[in-house]
């Protein structure tokens, strides 16, 4: 027997918003970020539980923060009895009537759940010495329906239904596992598409995303109709009409005007639009859908919850379903959104753009394949080419496909020495520009002074 003996966080920045990697139409200058969390145990085998939400930067601090608020239900608790029963574990942290307050079951405080039950699943499969997706692949239907919430998905989704599409999944699961091992899952690369970059800067990542084997890669859009028609056929130029290119507006638009600036896009062949508008605006999404069919609309980085997943699926309001391992509950949660959108046969192109997300949802996608959906048809998992060498174990990507990971947990671990470094604000990578800051602040203020 064990026990919880310690939940710790640190706010973990990186400056991506120096050569602008990440930036698009709504977020013009983010610092990658983690709000990152340790579970330590007084097991003899030393293993710990790694979790984090991703963020950009600043807010790092209050989701931090956020998170520490659950050392209370955590510490001097019992390991076994938490990682015995996943299911029970999720409901007891999100149905805390005081913290669930502050959403419900959304915001910040959702998500700062979501880290430490992703702690919890990454010990939980460190110490059954597999990767995330073969434990959860290994799991009977009845186990992984066990790990589900149905309150308030019963109108589109039962415990029968999941467990006939868990089912159904059963016969080919190993048969599936060979196939994952020997060709990897597909991905597509968001590397050459930031807003900030130059044309020369796209075109050349675009041509090495076709070099590497990658058969799409998407473009941020929405600042300027001008630049995004000019950046696309910059594009289409480079990779040629065979490959795919998605486009991405991070909802800045309203639903006429997402429309009206489709139109004008469409004639690069798009693979899918997404977020083109709020994120929470389901109504909003299904004319958007309708009135720029036969265009795909993707959207689901920043659904709140599996609700919200639900309403959009029965609205007909999104035809790609992007999960994010970081944004709602948590693994828990995130297996009930894979469910529904097996349910309504939708497919799932998971969110994996921001610090450690790509080595966190490879899990997810993976499992979805083997015991879920059964199928890649037309699925692709995101990849960004920065910051994978923070992690114990970085993704194994290429030939235009992810390769499974065989380290036991859940791939969020970080390197120590990048938790000390980047530590905000006190880590060597920060405290020299803020001591640069200061140093230029000073300067302006005297030269104001004297004037």
């Amino acid at each position: 027997m064990s026990t919880i003996t310690a939940l710790s966080t640190t706010d973990v920045r990186f400056p991506t918003s120096r050569e602008l990697d990440g930036s698009d139409a709504m977020n013009t200058d983010p610092d990658y970020s983690a709000a990152y969390v340790v579970l330590e145990t007084d097991a003899q085998d030393g293993l710990e539980g790694h979790g984090f939400v991703f963020t950009i930067g600043r807010g790092n601090d209050v989701q931090a923060a956020a998170i520490q608020a659950l050392a209370p239900f955590l510490v001097g608790r019992n390991v076994e009895k938490l990682l015995g029963n996943m299911g029970t574990t999720w409901r007891w942290l999100v149905h805390d009537s005081q913290l669930r307050w502050l959403g419900p079951e959304k915001g910040v405080m959702h998500m700062a759940i979501g880290a430490v039950v992703n702690a919890l699943w990454d010990l939980k499969a460190k110490r059954e010495g597999k990767p995330l997706w073969a434990l959860l692949a290994s799991m009977s239907p009845e186990e992984l329906v066990d790990l589900v919430d149905f309150r308030y998905l019963s109108d589109a989704l039962t415990r029968e239904d999941a467990l006939e599409i868990l089912g159904r999944a059963l016969p080919g699961r190993a048969a599936r596992t060979e196939e994952l091992l020997a060709k990897g899952y597909p991905a597509y690369t968001t590397t050459p598409g930031w807003l900030g970059y130059s044309d020369e800067k796209l075109s050349r990542l675009a041509a090495e995303a076709v070099k590497d084997g990658f058969t799409q890669i998407k473009l941020k859009v929405g600042a300027d109709l001008a630049d995004d028609i000019r950046r696309l056929r910059t594009a289409r130029s480079v990779v040629g009409p065979d490959i795919k290119i998605a486009v991405d507006a991070n909802q800045r638009w309203d639903v006429a005007e997402a429309i009206e600036w489709m139109s004008h896009l469409a004639e690069f062949d798009i693979a899918w639009i997404e977020e083109p508008t709020s994120p929470d605006d389901i109504l909003g999404h299904a004319a958007i859908a309708r009135g720029v069919h036969p265009i795909p609309v993707a959207t689901g980085e920043h659904c709140q919850n599996r609700v919200l997943f639900k309403q959009f699926l029965q609205a007909d309001a999104l035809q790609v379903l992007q999960i994010d391992a970081a944004r709602v509950a948590g693994v828990n949660e995130n297996i009930a959104i894979l469910l529904l959108a097996a349910k309504f046969g939708v497919r799932v192109c998971p969110h994996a753009g921001g610090v450690g997300l790509c080595e966190a949802v490879q899990h997810l996608s993976m499992f979805d394949f083997v015991a879920v959906s059964g199928t890649t048809e037309e699925r692709y998992i995101e990849f960004v080419d920065h910051l994978h060498e923070h992690f114990v174990e970085p993704i194994n990507v290429h030939s235009g496909a992810y390769w499974p990971p065989s380290v036991p947990g859940a791939g969020t671990q970080m390197i120590a020495q990048t938790l000390a470094d980047f530590e905000f604000p006190n880590g060597v990578e920060w405290a020299n520009d803020l001591a640069l800051s200061g140093a230029l602040s000073m300067n302006g203020n005297a030269g104001t002074t004297e004037a």
